[in-house]
């Protein structure tokens, strides 16, 4: 078989990897703090391997740092941020126990929840893992009960699709939007990156990067540019992209790119760019901010129903 799939212990993750025997090129999960996306790694122009995922060095680090950074996990039934943590559905109101440190609810309830593993399979044309958790209203804020099922497949040409099923098993109608939260790395520091991505607008924001209802024409990025000193912390709207990615990040010195192809359940992505400059995160997200308010993206899911989200990450080097 070409695929392998193998646990290991590395600074006390408990990681499970997916390798290309054949090229070098591993993926790393950790299973246990939200599905977590830990690395990707790709053999470079001098044959090393490069990590493209900028994730957390040890167990300590993500213990303490996750609830804060965020980096890679997946982001169910909600991302990025409700004002106050409430809600209405009808004439009901709810309010999340767990806020973020600027009073608001943020991205979802499982970023740091463990998932079981299901399935794992290996072959010759790619190594496959399929984790799940079983949400049971759990939160206060969100009293019902779904399956959040995640799969990665490890293909061929540095090639990593990401599904997930949510399904519900309520009784009830259920709000749900769903998202990813990766941090990527190319070496060196952003600014001297290039980015491109199709989007027809951007989300306007409030001073709390909470949507105000208005969406303003945007094509900054529209044709590949460097990202120089420029500062985002912002969600788009994305155009269709048939053929070509929706999202692509090059980084000249060394010919690393990251290319993104997000299927038509991702409407938005969220970009923003970390202080330090040395990693940027790229979120495909099913919904815009404060979706339960605002309704943008929003999914109703029927009692039980399912609903897939697919993205592909393409990693190369030019």
């Amino acid at each position: 078989m070409n695929f392998s799939i193998r646990h290991a212990e590395e600074s006390d993750l408990c990681l499970v990897n997916i390798t290309d025997e054949s090229t070098g090129t591993t993926v790393a999960l950790l299973p246990g703090a939200g599905a977590l996306l830990h690395a990707f790694r790709i053999r470079q122009r001098d044959g090393s391997l490069f990590n493209v995922i900028d994730n957390y060095r040890n167990n300590d680090e993500l213990k303490a740092d996750i609830g804060r950074s965020f980096k890679g996990p997946k982001l169910s039934p909600f991302p990025c941020r409700i004002p106050e943590g409430v809600y209405h559905i009808g004439e009901k109101s709810y309010r999340f126990g767990h806020l973020f440190s600027d009073g608001t609810a943020i991205h979802g309830l499982l970023y740091d929840r463990p998932f079981a593993i299901v399935e794992e399979t290996a072959g010759d044309n790619g190594g496959a893992v399929l984790m799940e958790y079983p949400y049971r209203k759990d939160d206060p804020g969100y009293p019902f009960q779904y399956d959040c099922q995640v799969r990665y497949t490890l293909r061929t040409a540095g090639e990593l699709e990401v599904v997930t099923t949510v399904t519900n098993l309520d009784e009830t109608v259920i709000p749900m939007a769903d998202g990813w939260h990766p941090y990527f790395r190319l070496g060196g520091r952003v600014d001297d990156w290039q980015m491109q991505f199709y989007s027809s607008a951007i989300v306007d924001f409030d001073e709390r990067l909470v949507p105000t209802g208005h969406l303003s024409p945007y094509g900054e990025f529209e044709k590949a540019r460097l990202i120089g000193d420029t500062f985002l912390d912002n969600c788009f709207t994305l155009k269709p992209a048939i053929v070509s990615a929706s999202c692509e990040l090059f980084n000249p010195s060394n010919g690393l790119r990251v290319s993104f192809f997000p299927e038509a359940s991702y409407l938005y992505l969220q970009v923003y760019t970390p202080h330090s400059r040395e990693s940027i995160a790229i979120e495909n997200l099913s919904a815009a901010p404060d979706c339960f308010n605002n309704g943008l993206g929003l999914l109703w899911l029927q009692p039980g129903h399912s609903q897939i989200f697919t993205v592909l990450y393409k990693v190369s080097v030019d």
